[in-house]
């Protein structure tokens, strides 16, 4: 994804879902089997994520009838480092669209703008857990780069994955402004960007590669020289791209590793 490829779309051609007529939606439910989920039910999910890792309910926010109410109590840990752990944390959005596992700007269903204190991804959670136990922007910033460096998320369609993103962006904005009362600077713009850009990327996630990187025949229509060996190669085994394994960065190792081998536990 470079610049140039971007100066190529108009803003019509890149927007949420939400914002797209009804037959396009239409289009990419059937052609791709799109579908994005109401904050509710992410917020429903994200809450069973917590009650695992914490041992107990409610511990952001009560779910009501499609809603929830927000617990203004600071979150509380069982040891005194317990809030690092839980935003060093690893959590993963497969198939992630515009990302509203991760961030809740908005309701990516209905459009609706959701308030800073609202907001139920995984990523506004474990900001906010760093705005409750840091005191100076140094250390702040140092635990908010951390909450970036443990969320992935992985999507197919390149439009999905740039307004995904972008979220990702404009959240660090929204909680850099609500905290300190000013814009992040270009160095720390840098630096959340470059932790975005590793951490969500385009990928086919039944073969872990980059899509269309080598394509997938539907069908091959045998001949005879298919089954000659032959000394050289034929040409279009020459001509067709390989397949190649997408990678990500395991900030804490400070190492990048394939997908693929990650998930296979290598």
């Amino acid at each position: 994804m470079t610049e140039e490829i971007l100066k190529g779309f108009t803003q019509y051609e890149i927007q949420p879902r939400v914002l797209k007529n009804k037959e396009q939606q239409q289009e990419r439910t059937r052609a791709k089997a799109e579908v994005f989920t109401p904050s509710w039910i992410c917020n429903k999910m994200n809450n069973h994520c917590d009650e695992e890792w914490f041992g107990r309910k409610d511990v952001f926010n009560v779910e009501c009838e499609q809603g929830w109410l927000v617990n203004t109590e600071k979150v509380e840990f069982d040891t005194a480092d317990g809030w690092k752990k839980y935003v060093d944390s690893k959590r993963l959005e497969i198939t992630c669209g515009e990302a509203p596992y991760i961030v809740s700007r908005y309701d990516a269903a209905t459009g609706e703008l959701l308030e800073l204190r609202q907001r139920i991804g995984i990523l506004d959670r474990k900001l906010r857990v760093v705005n409750e136990n840091t005191d100076s922007a140094t250390e702040w910033f140092k635990w908010v780069l951390r909450a970036y460096q443990s969320v992935y998320g992985y999507e197919f369609q390149g439009d999905n994955l740039l307004i995904a993103r972008i979220n990702l962006l404009i959240t660090f904005v929204d909680y850099m402004q609500d905290r300190w009362g000013r814009v992040p600077t270009d160095v720390e713009l840098r630096k959340i960007v470059n932790v975005i850009v590793w951490n969500l990327w385009q990928m086919d996630g039944i073969s872990g590669t980059i899509p269309f990187g080598k394509p997938k025949e539907e069908y091959h229509q045998f001949s005879l020289f298919d089954f000659v060996v032959a000394d050289e190669p034929r040409k279009q085994d020459i001509e067709e791209p390989e397949e190649v394994y997408c990678r990500i960065y395991d900030w804490r190792s400070d190492k990048s590793l394939t997908y693929k081998s990650m998930k296979e536990g290598r």
